[in-house]
């Protein structure tokens, strides 16, 4: 064993070592999609005397997180997003309603002088002059004397002794204490039932309480701060509510929930178990496959797939990336990724073996390793870049898709080109694997390059009439979007669209009736898998979907909320804008990473082959009735760095024996390298159907579009990197003045002179 294989096989063995103890010590962070909860994305907004800055935002999430820490909601977070927006996570609220009241409310809390009895023409004047009592009887009201930015702490008690009910008691800080003992002292001059005697407390401009001060109390004297209690005809919840106002203060800025999801526990479980489930099936099925074509070396990749999985989830869990639904799905995907490596290895190294069939197997696989790595580099770098726009330009459970998987990639290139060499490299020093070329699976060409090289198809004869097969796909594909028109999902239209579980089955039709008739005409009705029904709405308050939920629960008994997901009007424009902004920004970077790396006839040739998927993706959707939405969105991207990932294998191959071959018409080279790369292209392509197609069928609805669109991306992918991207190469090729690429010089070869290459392990000893 080489020292290169031994350092390899260390790291190796450090790196597992060091991921199988977090993986037993330490637990992943879930999202609320997956453990349930709800999620609302809050809109600062300007208020007369504020702006809606960075600093304001950061006061308003400051009071919030003491109102909800009062709510006794266990572990919520809340971060500010950009410079005026709040997310706020309530881990097992299935209910928002009462979050949301406590959360929104302004909360401007007041106390005033009452001057006396007011007119009733007076009576509900906003001014602050004139407002009812708690018996509705008019106010005249002084000017505020100190704000609810005074009080220091207020809690609700059951007053049982006095027989005073509910009360809140109520703790001033020192100046606004001494302001409140100068009202009251005030307030003390005037006679016993006289309403000057009285304080106003007002809370967004209602009289919630206007108590007496008590005769007790002399006048100019004043109550002390600690002994202040507001009483009133509380129950035990009002009062409750009305101290955690009172204690949360006043908010600096008005805020609008834009966004809210709601996810019951059940869906989320049943989301990780389908996820799990297809994990297990889909990389069982991609071990099986890889094992069975490169035998005992694809087993030996199959173990680093194995370790590839342990690794990028210690990965996940001990840089705490919380774990979304679509996170979770691009982990099991790039379990099918994590295989791309290891075919164009073992396919390159069964080019050498067939090139120069008496040289020694590990000679073989080095020089596999060695004039792989380029696309392997490449193809990865284009999925980290559809990765890293997932993330940046994506929002909520999108991004988490985006962090799993670059995340996936790195570990499974780590995978490749550390794990499973470490193990080839062993594997290839046994005389058994060299003497037995059926058992190494490297020493004999596989099914597919045999029948192809015996074939030897010339399928470039007539570039164009790829072109015109691709052309007609594409108008099919608009035709879908211009007459079936694309089925944008509510994160980009806006409104809400709420998922509902009932104990007796409720018909479609039934259930939009009983809605129409209940005031909801507007709303869409359709069925979400095993028996549960869909609900779409424009605006809709949560106090309208509990009356809603009540009118299902007439007609299919005990109704359960599965999802509830709710977009203003506004940040559905943005997240729209923002999906247009993410394509366009994925097409230009993909553009100008392979015109640095390749010739620009083949950049503008793979961008052609990734526009065309994109646009026939699209159109599939749009045929199908299938929603658009941001988990959409997630595949596309994910489908862009595919068929980028596709096109750079084949055009890597292109430049490589073009440049052995100069003078070669680039059509002729173009065919042999397409005949090369197919083997890898099929079985690459093989390892993430069998993931995507477990996804599709244990995944449920929450992940079936996202796996359908992956299904049909690489699909359409694999047919356009070949037969798309070349055509449209060899197009621009006829126009390009460009020369044909330089050879790069073999290792050990300086200007001037000609060194033969040596075979590693050769020490150069003759007999």
């Amino acid at each position: 064993m080489t020292r290169a294989t031994t350092v390899r096989a260390v790291l190796a063995a450090a790196v597992l070592l060091v991921s199988v103890l977090i993986t037993l010590t330490m637990s992943p962070r879930f999202g609320l999609d997956l453990q349930g909860g709800t999620r609302m994305v809050l809109q600062a907004k300007d208020s007369a005397t504020t702006k809606a800055d960075r600093e304001s935002t950061d006061r308003t999430l400051e009071v919030l997180r003491q109102r909800i820490d009062s709510l006794g909601v266990a572990e919520p977070t809340l971060t500010r997003s950009g410079e005026d927006r709040i997310i706020v996570e309530l881990p097992d609220v299935q209910d928002p309603r009462k979050a949301a009241e406590v959360i929104g409310k302004t909360a401007q809390l007041s106390f005033h002088a009452v001057q006396g009895p007011g007119t009733e023409q007076e009576k509900g004047k906003a001014a602050g002059l004139t407002l009812p009592d708690e018996e509705g009887r008019p106010l005249a009201l002084g000017p505020a004397r100190l704000t609810g930015a005074g009080v220091k702490d207020a809690g609700a008690s059951f007053d049982a002794q006095q027989g005073a009910g509910w009360t809140v008691a109520l703790d001033f800080h020192k100046g606004a204490g001494r302001d409140w003992t100068r009202l009251t002292g005030e307030a003390a001059c005037h006679p016993v039932q006289d309403d000057r005697r009285r304080v106003a407390i007002v809370l967004d401009n209602q009289v919630i309480s206007s108590p007496q001060v008590a005769p007790s109390v002399g006048c100019n004297v004043g109550l002390p701060s600690g002994s202040t209690q507001i009483t009133g005809s509380f129950g035990a919840d009002e009062a409750r509510n009305l101290a955690l106002l009172i204690k949360g203060g006043a908010l600096p800025l008005p805020v609008e929930i834009v966004e809210q999801r709601t996810v019951g526990p059940t869906l989320g479980a049943a989301a990780i178990d389908a996820s799990a489930q297809a994990a297990l099936i889909g990389a069982a099925a991609t071990a099986l496959f890889i094992t069975f074509v490169y035998r005992l070396f694809g087993a030996l990749a199959a173990v680093a797939l194995a370790a590839y999985g342990v690794i990028s989830y210690a990965a996940l869990v001990a840089l705490g990336v919380t774990l979304t639904l679509p996170g979770l799905a691009g982990f099991v995907l790039a379990i099918g990724m994590a295989v791309d490596a290891n075919v164009l290895v073992f396919e390159r190294a069964r080019e050498e073996y067939a090139e120069r069939p008496g040289r020694s197997l590990r000679s073989a696989m080095t020089a596999g390793f060695r004039n792989a790595w380029s696309a392997v580099a490449d193809s990865n770098v284009t999925t980290l870049i559809a990765a890293g726009l997932l993330f940046f330009l994506g929002s909520g459970p999108v991004k988490g898709f985006g962090v799993t998987l670059a995340i996936g990639v790195l570990a499974s290139m780590f995978s490749a080109l550390v794990i499973a060499r470490a193990l080839t490299e062993i594997a290839s020093g046994s005389r058994f694997v060299n003497d037995y070329r059926g058992v190494n699976g490297i020493a004999r060409p596989g099914r597919v390059r045999t029948w192809l090289a015996r074939r030897d198809p010339q399928l470039f004869r007539s570039p164009r009439r790829w072109l015109l097969v691709s052309t007609a796909l594409i108008a099919v594909a608009v035709l879908g979007i211009v007459v079936r028109g694309v089925n944008l999902g509510v994160e980009f239209t806006g409104g809400r669209l709420v998922e509902y579980s009932t104990s007796r089955p409720v018909d479609v039709e039934t259930a939009r009736t009983a809605l129409a008739d209940a005031g909801f005409g507007d709303a869409e009705v359709t069925t979400a898998g095993a028996g549960d029904l869909s609900v779409r709405t424009g605006d809709l308050s949560n106090d309208e979907e509990h009356t809603l939920r009540a009118v299902l629960a007439e007609e299919g008994g005990h109704t359960t909320k599965v999802r509830d997901e709710l977009i203003g009007p506004s940040l559905g424009d943005e997240l729209r804008r923002n999906a247009l902004i993410a394509l366009a920004i994925a097409v230009l970077v993909q553009l100008a990473y392979l015109a640095v790396r390749f010739r620009w006839t083949f950049a503008l040739a793979s961008v052609a082959a990734l526009v065309h998927d994109v646009i026939i993706l699209i159109g599939a959707f749009a045929w199908l009735g299938r929603t658009v939405d941001g988990i959409f969105l997630a595949a596309l991207l994910t489908v862009i760095g595919y068929s980028v990932n596709d096109s750079v294998v084949v055009f890597d191959r292109v430049r490589e024996l073009w440049a052995k071959a100069r003078r070669v018409p680039v059509a002729t080279i173009a065919n042999r390298a397409v005949v090369q790369t197919v083997p890898r292209t099929v079985n690459t392509g093989m390892g993430a159907l069998f993931i995507l197609a477990a996804l599709a069928v244990l995944g449920g609805d929450s992940l079936a579009d996202f796996a359908l669109a992956l299904l049909i991306g690489i699909c359409v992918g694999t047919y356009s990197s070949v037969l798309t991207a070349v055509p449209v190469a060899l197009t621009l090729e006829k126009s390009s003045k460009a020369p044909p690429p330089a050879r790069k010089r073999a290792p050990g070869r300086t200007s001037g002179a000609r060194t033969k290459r040596r075979d590693p392990l050769d020490n150069g000893a003759r007999v």
